[in-house]
């Protein structure tokens, strides 16, 4: 279901770079600044930010078990490198991260973006709004066991890019996004069309936007949860997207209570 999209960052093994006669092992930030060339003279945002979303997801992807700052210090090391030797590929590179990036990043990349921007040229989409979700969706089979979210975006100064994010959910044994993907604005209203013949039922319900928000950003802290972490290629690639969208509707959870002592021994005994 997933587009193809330029500035996709490939592969997974890890490129090595020869200095002074030795063999070393590129970070995933000097990667990222590698990847980042021709970014000033993307003119498409929404590609601009799924190639962020794409080099956020490796970092979450590749992170060790319990290691909970992978984002931050890809931020970091990003921001870094190119305050060091500023660039208008690394200005680009830090604003476009700071697109997609969690809430927690973004003082650390505005005042790199700030600092850059007083001796490099800004990239033309740097000032671009965020996408603006207009309609929302819900199609849920028979069994309630799958279900696909559609939320659609208008486009904030192209009509070009306006699109449709999707995450297909399944509940076995708790519930789990399998898979995200940008379709074409439109894309739930054809949703019939681009079932298979012979699946179940799922009928396509619309849903308030903020309701449908909240449901992704729900299940998608409970994907994050699994371990190891989900390899497919769409949700590794839109996965900091999605949350970015998502984030500000996120579902309080109640807080874990125990069982008073005098509950305890009566709950064991039933």
């Amino acid at each position: 279901m997933s587009p193809k999209s330029r500035g996709r960052p490939s592969g997974r093994g890890r490129s090595k770079a020869r200095s002074g006669g030795t063999v070393r092992q590129l970070r995933l930030s000097d990667r990222v600044l590698r990847d980042s060339a021709a970014l000033p003279q993307w003119g498409d945002v929404l590609a601009v930010e799924r190639w962020a979303s794409g080099w956020l997801g490796r970092a979450w992807r590749d992170a060790r078990l319990g290691d909970r700052d992978a984002l931050r210090l890809l931020c970091l090391e990003v921001a870094g490198r190119a305050s060091n030797r500023p660039s208008p590929a690394g200005l680009a590179a830090v604003a476009a991260l700071r697109r997609v990036a969690p809430a927690s990043e973004h003082a650390l990349l505005d005042g790199t973006i700030k600092l850059l921007a007083e001796s490099q040229p800004s990239p033309p989409w740097r000032e671009t709004p965020g996408f603006t979700a207009v309609r929302a969706w819900r199609a849920v089979d028979v069994r309630d066991s799958e279900r696909v979210l559609f939320v659609e975006y208008a486009a904030p100064d192209d009509a070009s890019t306006a699109h449709t994010l999707t995450a297909e959910v399944v509940t076995v044994s708790g519930r789990m996004i399998d898979r995200l993907a940008l379709l074409r604005a439109g894309a739930a209203e054809s949703w019939e069309e681009l079932r298979e013949p012979g699946e179940p039922p799922m009928p396509l319900t619309e849903a308030p936007v903020e309701d449908v928000l909240a449901e992704m950003a729900d299940v998608l802290r409970d994907t994050d949860l699994i371990w190891p972490r989900p390899d497919d290629e769409g949700f590794v690639e839109l996965r900091a997207l999605a949350w970015s969208r998502c984030a500000p509707y996120q579902p309080d959870r109640p807080e874990f209570e125990p069982l008073p002592d005098a509950e305890r021994p009566r709950r064991s005994t039933r």
